[in-house]
């Protein structure tokens, strides 16, 4: 069903409250014309982000709920995932805080789960303060994965360029032995469907970077690219699949050949970001492709050395809402032309 876009409920996860995620989610809804796309419903406590609001004399009315039957479109609405008071100290490092982000993601992951929000934009937290009994996972996307149905894929997007990763927050040193056959096909795949049914490209063209310096010379800098990469590549393209490379990764971007492709594969996480966030730093979002909900997030971290001073640039969140309403509809349109049977010509008389 295609909702009109102030019914179109965005979930969002307040991130790390030291960091700049609460400030850049209220900048974004400052305005009110974001209400006339959709109706924002944040994970955290209202008396928590007034205190935000105040100290940076955001214009942004909250409004509050206890519970998601309580959401009123064209509002922003605050769910009090919590009640006690929080310590905010911008800049600061607190476990205590990490566990109050992780406590807004999963409650908006099951929200996001259970229906009861359309897509979910999560602000950034801290990788090493979240982590615990209870959550033991280097990222959202990990936890995503193991929580939503679907194969997660990190995908980078900013307007036309759109990277993956084959493999994405494992030590570089692993890498190597992440890649295999089944993994390239997987993941190739999942971009591909993402390319079709999230960014409605009928027939997406798909561009692969190499894992070795010059995609190994021949054997002389390391084998996997002739031993793994170019095999599997090569049997995807037979089966249809736009699929070209291994391309060597160090001229690919600078001599623009990334923009003939649709989506270009990094095999690993810096081999994809750096030259992402040196193109577009400051628009580029973070999907998680492959996942049966969408999911976005902003390209930067929680920003301590600027939090609190009130300089965070929010033009990637809103990027990112923005991103997750447009994938939304994209994949209603999908849904609805594929259960559309294909009109046959009558017979003439």
């Amino acid at each position: 069903m295609i909702k009109n876009a102030e019914n179109i409920i965005v979930g969002i996860s307040i991130g790390d409250l030291n960091g700049i995620g609460s400030e850049v989610v209220l900048k974004t809804f400052e305005d009110s014309r974001m209400l006339e796309l959709c109706t924002p419903v944040i994970f955290a406590n209202v008396k928590t982000l007034s205190f935000v609001k105040n100290t940076f004399e955001s214009t942004s009315m909250l409004h509050e709920i206890d519970g998601l039957d309580q959401i009123v479109i064209g509002k922003i609405n605050v769910l009090n995932v919590w009640n006690e008071v929080v310590n905010i100290n911008f800049g600061v490092n607190d476990e205590k805080v990490g566990e109050y982000a992780i406590k807004s993601f999963t409650t908006a992951t099951k929200a996001l789960k259970d229906g009861l929000i359309d897509v979910l934009v999560t602000a950034p937290i801290n990788k090493y303060n979240i982590q615990s009994d209870a959550f033991k996972f280097p990222g959202h996307t990990d936890y995503l994965d193991q929580e939503l149905e679907g194969n997660a894929l990190m995908m980078m997007v900013q307007d036309t360029l759109r990277v993956g990763l084959l493999t994405d927050h494992i030590p570089l040193n692993q890498v190597a032995s992440h890649l295999t056959e089944e993994l390239i096909i997987k993941k190739i795949e999942t971009v591909k469907q993402s390319l079709i049914q999230d960014f409605s490209i009928s027939k997406p063209k798909i561009a692969v970077l190499g894992l070795n310096p010059h995609c190994g010379d021949g054997g002389v800098i390391g084998s996997e690219d002739d031993k793994i990469l170019k095999p599997a590549l090569k049997k995807i393209f037979e089966k249809g699949t736009l699929v070209f490379g291994p391309f060597a990764a160090d001229g690919f971007f600078g001599s623009n050949q990334f923009e003939k492709y649709d989506a270009i594969v990094a095999t690993y996480h810096d081999q994809g970001l750096i030259p992402f966030k040196t193109l577009s730093f400051g628009k580029g979002v973070n999907y998680s492709a492959g996942l049966n909900k969408i999911r976005t997030s902003p390209d930067h971290g929680t920003a301590y050395d600027i939090a609190g001073t009130g300089k965070a640039d929010f033009n990637s969140f809103k990027e990112a809402v923005y991103l997750a309403i447009d994938i939304y509809n994209s994949r209603n349109q999908y849904a609805e032309i594929s259960q559309k049977p294909l009109k046959t010509k009558e017979k003439q008389a």
